[in-house]
């Protein structure tokens, strides 16, 4: 009976909000790391990225658009989550945080809402940043 109580025990607040934390680091990190399929491992079978007027539907048409900011040595911009919040079914979270261009200058603030897939596992459903389209390559 215990193992069964404690499959069901519910995960607080504060431990839901640290691991949406946790994943958007590390997620962020797959830039920094030049790891494209890290990227990919974050991503919703249904995320919707924004940018601009645009948006890709769809993780293969997420990781299509973002290929060429994989390819190179270097990053051309990165990304942090600064503030995360979790609804209190402990199903979504939103993060948002500053985006930087290559040299570390302040470009720009993502938005991100994740969606709780599995325990412990997250995926981005939305994303909207600035047009990096802009950054240097």
């Amino acid at each position: 009976m215990a193992a069964i109580a404690a499959g069901r025990a519910r995960v607080s607040h504060d431990d839901l909000r640290s691991q949406v934390l946790a994943h958007e680091r590390a997620f962020a990190a797959t830039m920094a790391a030049r790891d494209f399929e890290g990227f990919g491992r974050y991503l919703s079978s249904e995320a919707v990225f924004m940018t601009g007027a645009d948006a890709q539907r769809g993780k293969d048409a997420v990781m299509k658009a973002w290929r060429r900011y994989y390819d190179g040595q270097q990053a051309p911009f990165s990304w942090e989550p600064e503030q995360v919040e979790v609804v209190e079914s402990g199903t979504l979270a939103y993060s948002t945080g500053p985006i930087r261009d290559a040299s570390g200058r302040r470009v720009g603030t993502f938005n991100s809402v994740w969606r709780l897939e599995a325990p412990g596992r997250w995926a981005v459903v939305f994303d909207r940043g600035c047009d990096c389209r802009s950054q240097p390559q």
